[in-house]
């Protein structure tokens, strides 16, 4: 044998050895590099973040662990499938629960008959209200017939009788924070983000989940029966989610107070999680100054990436890992099974065992996120918020897995910043003609979720389908969760989820009866507003809803059959119906037969209407419309106010904004807008603007330059000067005082000028001028209530005080009657979102009424107000809805339009100044009532000399 086969195998690093007469360099050299492999080893073990370790090789693993880490491969390789709904029992019911048989109920199952084919149900053909029982045992609708039999019925069944009333599915709402951020929000409460780095898929939102939510209930009180309660979208990787019901304890039926008993799927079928796009991470992270985070979509791509990376590592070295314990035998392995708690549900995610929700909402954000579907090979369920979907479907159609992400939407809240700045009222409906599906969420608390399904109703309005946009909040939010075959429909072997609604689910008001979960009725003596039993709302046709629309100076309106407001427009008196509407250079010129009016209108477009009704345009108070144009972006507004500086509305007044147009082509023609305050609210003197002028100088633009003095006193007012509440009320008492205290011929005042701020409180302290204070609290109203008559006792005029807010003002609704103050409630519908409106009203089924009511039948002068620059364009709706759940009906149809025009200006006691707007061409023309949910709008007259029409 040669010498050298003698001779020992050679280490990698003898390879690079020196010669022998270099030892000591080469042994220098030797400990260096081991140094340096050592370093490396306790770099990976104990620094790096982002490792993927394989257990190192230990002689003293037992057998039974190896065969424990071998068992848990077969879940490691489990593709979940969506749970069957043949059950006898629900792994939900509880024991001892009574079947329920609804009986002569109208019911919307959810599936079209069996007879059309997948293309017309997709048209909608097939889809209709049957009368029907329905049976609830066990927690399962057992039986959907026109005719359950007395002898067919379990013993001891409770018989509901529905009166011919609606019932549908539970609603469905797949985008909540509910319990993660509990209400009213305190800081104590909020457990929505986990801030401490932007990539957290290790989180997960039952950790954080609050049982005792109060808002459970009120969300609960919509018909809202299942909610995927996420994480938050502070971070491009927020956590696992979960779907619960909505039955919380032992006063909602279950049998103990439990987050896991509130599980939608105790079996665990599917995990979820959520992920966030765009603005939102690189805000909280980059402009906060953090040292880590991204600071913009190329690094939100990144730090996608690279955590798709570590998963990809952890998810290889498991299937080789148990590849090789298939092939050798478990008990045979080296190592343990590779696990890492960070990296475990994102590498669930890459093996389909997770149903992923991220929030998108730029063309930018879905392509990218849509390449990281294709780089990792992970599927995603669906895209939330994504206002800019609708531009690119096909796009959608790219992500991985050969399903196309539904989208989930909100129906016009948009704008707010610049992500949401290119957005459609259309998108649903787009979307869906597009062959993808649309979804409605409530994001709550961004919705009061309990009205989500008013997102759904608004997206019929804009000519999504009705069988689509019901199934928006039912059906389809069902499958997308994994769970369609269980809930979302009225059909027997799902959960008995069900909802009898007073009126159509998608009509303006419905509002709930009685929710059922798991067969369990969740109110015990709900509130009914008593409305007449109404047939289901006629299905609006594709060429009802128009989009484009032009700009007329002439037009007449044939077809009108209803006024509202008469008294303002002229009278169809002595005039046959169907009568028409004149309008010359942007003026009414006749109402009624106008014979002679129509025949010298030789330009004039003509329009025909079905059921025209004609009504006055709406004022928005209370908003920063024409001060603001995206919330979110410093440069768009003209800025708030602090404790120290004060201004006026006209100098800040921008126009042709998309919410100024939003606004007008939802038959808003004016606003009262007033400088914002850095705590919430208002501070200075609001402008009256026309919503359709161009710039602040043309004629009629600004019809008033100083309408209020605003002061706000919420939660915001504790600050600077003002630490306190009881401060920052003494500051204005103080203000107010010193402003109605009488010159003495001593001073030298009349030598100098006054601020602002003071000239505008001496006119609020003669009287001639209203002081408007934001304010929700009802001790708060109490203090001002106190202020006004002590200022009353000692000056010689009453203080022309307003409410703007007003969340807890029904508390003192006899009290704000007494004293002759007025309210402006914004937001319309409050609910308790801050302390200050924690003792809000929530209307039927539990409360009777919301404040409105309360206020209206205390004798309150009253109106609506806007939040948020989005929702002016709803106050129409918002009419609707009071209109159709005002307790006895003491609310009508032409005063509930008035709360949101004429009763405004006489809380200001600007009489006048809207019968002048309604001469100079202010109005509205609809097809259909404007208070019901299918009344679509075809004309509004801005008052600056043309006419808005669409034809």
């Amino acid at each position: 044998m040669d010498k050298s086969e003698e001779l020992p195998k050679y280490s990698i690093i003898d390879h690079v050895a020196q010669p022998p007469c270099r030892r000591r360099q080469r042994r220098r050299a030797l400990r260096v590099v081991l140094l340096l492999c050592l370093g490396y080893v306790a770099y990976q073990t104990f620094w790096r973040e982002d490792r993927v370790l394989a257990p190192p090789e230990n002689t003293a693993i037992t057998k039974q662990a190896l065969q424990n880490d071998h068992d848990h491969c077969t879940k490691l390789r489990y593709i979940p499938q969506d749970p069957h709904g043949f059950r006898d029992v629900s792994a939900r019911h509880v024991p001892g629960q009574k079947p329920i048989l609804i009986r002569n109920a109208t019911v919307w199952t959810g599936e079209p008959s069996a007879d059309v084919t997948a293309e017309e149900a997709r048209d909608g053909k097939g889809y209709e209200w049957i009368r029907s029982d329905v049976l609830l045992q066990n927690g399962l609708i057992v039986k959907v017939e026109s005719t359950i039999k007395n002898e067919d019925l379990p013993h001891g069944v409770e018989i509901v009788d529905a009166h011919g009333r609606q019932l549908t599915a539970g609603i469905v709402d797949m985008h909540s924070h509910a319990g993660v951020d509990s209400l009213p929000g305190l800081h104590g409460n909020d457990d929505t983000n986990e801030l401490s780095r932007d990539t957290t898929p290790f989180v997960r939102s039952i950790d954080g989940f609050n049982p005792l939510d109060p808002h459970i209930k009120v969300i609960k009180s919509g018909g809202v029966t299942t909610s995927l309660i996420l994480p938050g979208s502070g971070n491009n990787m927020g956590g696992e989610a979960y779907v619960v019901k909505l039955n919380v304890g032992k006063a909602s039926g279950r049998s103990e107070l439990s987050i896991e008993d509130m599980l939608a799927d105790p079996d665990h079928t599917w995990r979820y999680m959520k992920m966030a796009c765009g603005e939102n991470a690189k805000s909280v992270y980059g402009k906060e100054g953090r040292d880590f985070g991204p600071f913009s979509r190329l690094g939100e791509a990144w730090y996608f990436r690279h955590a798709f990376e570590q998963a990809t590592k952890l998810k290889n070295a498991q299937d080789d890992w148990c590849e090789t314990a298939d092939r050798i035998g478990a008990r045979n392995m080296p190592s343990r099974l590779p696990l890492e708690l960070k990296w475990e549900s994102l590498a669930a995610l890459l093996r389909g065992q997770v149903l992923l929700n991220t929030h998108c909402y730029t063309v930018t954000d879905f392509e990218s996120f849509i390449g990281h579907t294709n780089e990792f090979n992970f599927s995603i369920r669906a895209f939330h918020h994504a206002h800019q979907a609708y531009l690119i479907p096909e796009v959608l159609k790219r992500a991985h897995g050969g399903r196309t992400p539904a989208v989930a939407l909100f129906a016009d809240n948009m704008n707010y910043k610049a992500e949401a700045y290119i957005a459609s009222e259309q998108a649903g409906k787009i979307l869906h003609e597009a062959g993808v599906t649309p979804v409605y969420v409530s994001d709550n608390p961004v919705i009061n979720s309990q009205h989500v399904l008013l997102e759904a109703a608004k997206a019929y309005k804009n000519g999504l389908k009705y069988h689509v946009a019901l199934a928006g909040v039912t059906s389809a939010s069902a499958e997308i969760l994994g769970l369609g075959n269980r809930m979302g429909k009225v059909k027997a072997g799902f959960d008995a989820d069900v909802v009898i609604w007073d009126s159509d689910p998608l009509s303006l008001g419905a509002t709930p009866l009685q929710v059922f979960i798991d067969g369990i009725p969740q109110f015990k003596e709900p509130v009914t507003i008593g409305k007449p039993i109404s047939k289901s709302i006629q299905h609006l046709e594709d060429n009802d809803v128009r989009t484009e629309h032009v700009d007329v100076q002439d037009l007449i309106v044939s077809g009108v059959t209803k006024i509202l407001g008469a008294d303002r427009f002229g009278s169809l008196a002595g005039h046959e119906f169907p009568g028409n509407m004149v309008i010359h250079q942007g003026k009414i010129v006749c109402v009624g037969t106008c014979a002679s009016e129509i025949t010298a209108a030789t330009n004039a477009r003509r329009i025909y209407l079905r059921n025209g009704h004609v009504t006055p345009s709406l004022t928005a108070f209370g908003s920063l419309l024409g001060l603001e144009e995206i919330q979110a972006e410093d440069d768009t507004s003209d800025g708030a106010n602090d404790q120290d500086s004060f201004s006026a509305a006209l100098d800040g007044l921008a126009f042709e904004g998309k919410n100024l147009d939003a606004a007008l082509s939802h038959g808003v023609t004016r606003a009262i807008s007033a400088p914002a305050f850095n705590g919430g609210g208002h501070k200075g003197i609001s402008a009256g603007i026309r919503i359709a002028a161009k710039h602040a100088l043309q004629p009629g633009a600004v019809w008033s330059s100083a309408v209020a003095v605003h002061y706000s006193l919420g939660l915001g007012a504790k600050q600077g000067r003002t630490p306190s509440f009881s401060s920052a009320i003494n500051d204005l008492k103080s203000k107010l005082l010193k402003a109605s205290r009488p010159k003495s011929s001593e001073s030298n005042d009349d030598s100098l000028e006054k601020s602002l701020e003071d000239s505008s409180l001496a006119s609020v302290a003669s009287g001639n001028a209203s002081l408007i204070i934001d304010v929700h609290s009802a001790d708060a109203i109490a203090s001002l209530l106190r202020l006004k008559s002590e200022f009353d006792a000692k000056s010689n005029t009453a203080l022309r005080l307003v409410i703007l807010g007003g969340a807890e003002s029904h508390l003192l609704a006899p009290e704000l009657a007494l004293a002759n103050v007025p309210v402006i409630l914004a937001p319309v519908f409050a609910y308790s979102t801050t302390w200050d409106q924690r003792r809000s009203l929530s209307g039927a089924p539990l409360t009777n009424g919301t404040a409105i009511d309360v206020l209206h039948a205390a004798g309150v002068k009253v109106a609506l107000g806007v939040d948020e620059d989005w929702e002016a364009r709803d106050l129409f709706v918002q009419a609707g809805i009071i209109a159709a759940n005002s307790p006895g009906g003491k609310i009508g149809a032409g005063e509930a339009i008035n709360l949101a025009s004429r009763n405004i200006y006489e809380i200001l006691g600007l009489g006048g100044k809207e019968e002048e707007g309604e001469a100079l061409g202010e109005f509205v023309v609809w097809e259909g009532s404007p208070l019901e949910i299918n009344g679509q709008m075809r004309a509004v007259g801005g008052g600056m000399g043309s006419v808005r029409v669409w034809e």
